[in-house]
């Protein structure tokens, strides 16, 4: 990964693995690192609660810190999976909705975006946050992608917002995050339509920004990093910069997902089959990849 010899961070939850290389202050981030036969590489409440966790471990220890030397610290969001992240946990999403747990839904909902918050602000220590795609990325896996500073896919990897096949739509800050990167009614076009789209179409629409052959995606990262260590001040200014001039607020992300979980109460039975015949999907790719 590099010519530094980096440590795994055991105090982290069993859905992630994290290798910290503090010398050179980048943190990388492994989602479904408990995979298994069937496994879905999707969002499940453990992952969520995982990433959360270790979002402000670090971010504590990155904000105490009192001598940075201009380092600017760098966060990559990956996978041990065969696929980045599918998304949200439909599977608990129909359980929820069959039962009318509001409360439930809306605590799912809202951790998840505290997460994609968290990487959109650096862990408020001011860090950059990569988003590595080396496999298929959907729904929340997309949204989390759109919530980094930036995004590294690998050919190949397919990324979409599909939850309009079962009416609904993508509530944990595609929109927010889309529109910063393309104009608003583009932004709605992908959502509403729902299609879904290679790394390479993503890569000419802008939403992807770097893109490389298949196994190049770890070296893709490295230049980024590079890159941005020959100008530290200058990157980190831009992001206070972006803050200022296109916020997107926990506040903002909290009231749309309402919104969400709202429109996802008023879901019908048969939107509802949808969903479990994706969740039989995703179990049967797992057991296949595995």
């Amino acid at each position: 990964m590099s010519a530094v010899h980096p440590f795994s961070h055991s105090n982290v939850g069993p859905t992630l693995r994290v290798i910290e290389e503090t010398l050179r202050d980048v943190y990388w981030c492994f989602m479904h690192a408990d995979t298994l036969p069937g496994h879905r590489a999707c969002f499940t409440r453990a992952l969520v609660d995982d990433i959360l966790d270790y979002q402000r471990s670090l971010g504590m220890r990155l904000q105490a810190r009192t001598d940075t030397n201009g380092s600017l610290p760098h966060v990559v969001l990956a996978s041990d999976s065969h696929a980045f992240n599918l998304g949200g946990d439909l599977d608990l999403f129909c359980r929820l909705i069959r039962a009318r747990d509001r409360e439930g839904l809306l605590a799912y909902a809202s951790q998840c975006v505290r997460g994609v918050h968290a990487f959109h602000v650096g862990l408020n220590a001011n860090a950059h946050t990569i988003a590595l795609i080396q496999g298929d990325a959907l729904g929340g896996g997309f949204e989390a992608a759109l919530s980094c500073n930036t995004i590294v896919a690998e050919e190949g990897a397919l990324m979409g917002l599909p939850e309009v096949l079962f009416d609904l739509f993508p509530g944990m800050g595609a929109y927010s995050f889309l529109c910063k990167r393309i104009a608003p009614h583009q932004a709605e076009k992908l959502m509403l339509e729902g299609n879904v789209y290679t790394s390479e179409d993503m890569h000419r629409m802008g939403l992807v920004d770097v893109l490389v052959p298949q196994g190049e995606g770890v070296a893709a990262v490295e230049e980024v990093i590079r890159a941005n260590r020959r100008i530290p001040h200058a990157r980190a200014a831009m992001h206070r910069v972006r803050q200022m001039a296109q916020p997107v607020t926990l506040d903002e992300l909290m009231q749309i997902t309402e919104t969400w979980v709202d429109t996802a109460l008023q879901l019908g039975e048969k939107s509802l089959r949808t969903m479990d015949r994706l969740v039989r999907a995703q179990v049967r790719r797992g057991k296949a990849a595995a």
